[in-house]
């Protein structure tokens, strides 16, 4: 080791420049804390945090703990023998429940009966029950049963007569405090019809009264400018006319004429009665009531439309004597619609299948909710269908009036693309599948049409209305530039554009070219053959099937057996309906079922509320001018300056 100065090496580490640089500044003193009344406030703060925190987590709990116990206490005994299914059944029948599944499923929490029918609930517990032994009989109670048409009601009758036929002496009984014509129709194919004794039957025919607004409209200042093809295309009759034409009265003499023959046939053979009893009655209807002492009741009786004439409590009394007494209800040991299907064992999830998509509700282009009918929406149900290896044909539920026309050709097509990829598909038509509602069954290898389904109205509407009179009696005025006339072309603070309305009805002819060629092809036919039977003209199953524009009559039992056939299933193949996911809350009660639901019904409350909306019912005469001004705004909101409609304006009677 040398010893020159120079040499030496400090071996002390070099700090590095920054703690250099803080050890050069003069030192500081340390800020102070916080003050006390700082630290008081975090530390009240903490506690309020942490106290909603452990509220927060113990509802969480709560609701978890309610939703196990309910699912662990869910399971039902089995039924006793003598059991009553009771079908009190609560607003219109529908193929498919209309509204969002999540106010329906906090309805059901609450224990408000669902204000729909649907009507394969319907179908299944009746043929579940045939071959039921604790089921003893079916009791109807129809007083707030809104109906549906002929032949949805027709689908419930058909079971009604399964249950009877299978179950080996079985009865139906219906009661009611009166009977409307929907109401019953249903009621008389029952075993035994019975009736209050102040109450009344109201069987009055089919007819129907339309609102016309030409005068109003011309007083307003407002013109229609309806663009239609097909002489009987009517939909847009009321807004340019201030009475029915002679074709419009020609059509719906034909149509309310063989529906009324259809109802009378019905009811007349299951109460084994007379041909032409019906109408007969119906004409002779002030005499016979004064005969009955003015009693409508007994006019009933007398005409044999009932059986018996019993108060609420005196068919409670039948019951019992006829059944057993449940000691906990105090009356006869009965079931409801909606309990018994909660018992009955859920669909199989796996092997071969029929889907069923449901078409119901009025056509639009886009997106629409369960009970209506969007077209990308349906064809996008269509086109799972197609896609899951497990559904082999497809059965399309048409309950439709039409709409948009774009709409239908969505739905249409994804109808073709099906039975390109092989797999068949069989139309089944409710109570209503016309003009739209046609168009979407034209891809089908079979359509099949209830005697009274009002099906048809091959024709195309538009309808520009415009406001310059009004305008002008405000006075306002309108005025502008546009770097073509297209840009302006119509408006409706502006007369109708000559050359604009020319462009729109060729638009509407070539609609009408499309829709009868389309028509053409799905009948065998040919494009002059169908616009002969088309104009717009509504026709019934059976009228339809005179003029080849469905296969055969039948319902939607007939669709699915001809389907399955088709796709050449062997026995035991399943049904499927294909819808929408619901949501959560929605799983979760089909989860828990309904009786789970009412146990976890005031946590989920706590922890969600949400509130129903009502429906203002307003007279029949208000509604239906509603609907149809409706129209008026149609083109005004549309994205496009007009739109093509393949709609009826049409409701079953």
């Amino acid at each position: 080791m040398s010893d020159d100065p120079k040499d030496a090496r400090d071996t002390t580490p070099m700090a590095p420049p920054e703690a250099r640089a803080k050890a050069a500044q003069p030192c500081t003193p340390a800020p102070p804390g916080p003050g006390l009344l700082r630290r008081v406030a975090r530390r009240i703060w903490w506690l309020v945090d942490g106290s909603r925190r452990l509220v927060l987590n113990l509802l969480f709990l709560l609701v978890v703990g309610a939703v196990l116990f309910a699912w662990m206490h869910s399971g039902t005994p089995p039924l006793n023998d003598k059991t009553v299914l009771v079908l009190n059944l609560r607003g219109p029948l529908v193929d498919q429940r209309a509204g969002d599944p999540r106010d329906r499923a906090i309805k059901q929490m609450q224990g408000a009966p669902d204000a729909q029918v649907q009507l394969r609930d319907v179908v299944r517990a009746l043929d579940a029950a045939a071959t039921d032994p604790a089921i003893a009989s079916v009791l109807l109670v129809l007083d707030d049963f809104a109906g549906a048409g002929l032949p949805n009601l027709r689908e419930v009758t058909q079971a009604l007569q399964r249950f009877r036929q299978a179950s080996g002496g079985k009865k139906v009984v219906a009661w009611g405090s009166n009977y409307s014509q929907r109401q019953y129709y249903l009621a008389a194919h029952a075993d035994e019809v019975l009736l209050h004794p102040m109450g009344m039957v109201l069987l009055e025919g089919y007819g129907s009264l339309r609102n016309y607004y030409r005068d109003a409209l011309d007083r307003l200042g407002v013109q229609a400018n309806v663009i239609r093809v097909g002489k009987f295309k009517n939909a847009g009759e009321p807004f340019f006319a201030n009475a029915p034409s002679p074709a419009t009265l020609e059509a719906d003499a034909a149509l309310f004429g063989s529906l009324w023959r259809s109802y009378t046939r019905g009811v007349e053979a299951a109460r084994k009665l007379p041909e032409g009893s019906i109408d007969q009655g119906i004409a002779q209807v002030a005499e016979r009531l004064q005969q009955a002492d003015g009693s409508t009741a007994q006019l009933a009786l007398q005409s044999k439309l009932v059986d018996g004439l019993k108060t609420r409590d005196e068919l409670r009394a039948m019951m019992l004597a006829r059944g057993a007494m449940d000691p906990q209800s105090k009356t006869f040991r009965q079931i409801t619609l909606d309990g018994y299907l909660s018992r009955l064992d859920t669909p199989a999830r796996h092997g071969p299948a029929v889907a069923v998509v449901v078409a119901e509700g009025g056509i639009s282009d886009g997106d629409a909710p369960p009970g209506a009918v969007g077209g990308r929406s349906t064809a996008e149900l269509v086109r799972q269908a197609r896609e899951d290896e497990q559904v082999r044909a497809i059965v399309l539920r048409v309950r439709s009036p039409g709409g948009s026309a774009f709409g239908s050709e969505l739905v249409r097509r994804e109808l073709e693309l099906t039975r390109k990829a092989g797999k068949p598909v069989v139309v089944s038509m409710g109570d209503v599948a016309a003009s739209g509602g046609y168009w979407i069954s034209l891809a089908a290898d079979e359509m099949i049409a209830d005697p009274a389904t009002i099906t048809g109205s091959i024709g195309v509407f538009a309808m520009l209305p415009t406001a310059d009179g009004l305008m002008a009696k405000l006075p306002v005025h309108a005025s502008g530039v546009a770097t073509a006339w297209l840009a302006n072309a119509y408006d409706p603070r502006k007369p109708m554009d000559p050359r604009f309305a020319a462009l729109v009805q060729t638009g509407v002819n070539r609609i009408y070219t499309d829709f009868t060629t389309l028509a053409a092809q799905a009948r065998r036919s040919t494009p002059q053959k169908i616009d002969e039977v088309a104009q717009g003209r509504v026709w019934t199953g059976e009228q339809a099937l005179e003029r080849g524009l469905v296969d055969r009559l039948g319902g939607l039992r007939d669709a699915l057996d001809s389907a399955a056939q088709r796709a050449k299933l062997e026995p035991g193949w399943r049904v499927v309906y294909m819808e929408r996911e619901p949501g959560r809350l929605a799983r979760l009660l089909g989860m828990l079922g309904s009786q789970a639901a009412q146990w976890a019904l005031p946590w989920l409350q706590a922890a969600r509320q949400d509130a129903l909306a009502t429906t203002l019912m307003g007279t029949p005469a208000w509604t239906d001018m509603a609907d149809d001004l409706a129209w008026m705004t149609m083109a005004r909101h549309q994205r496009r300056p007009f739109a093509a409609v393949v709609h009826c304006l049409c409701t079953p009677p």
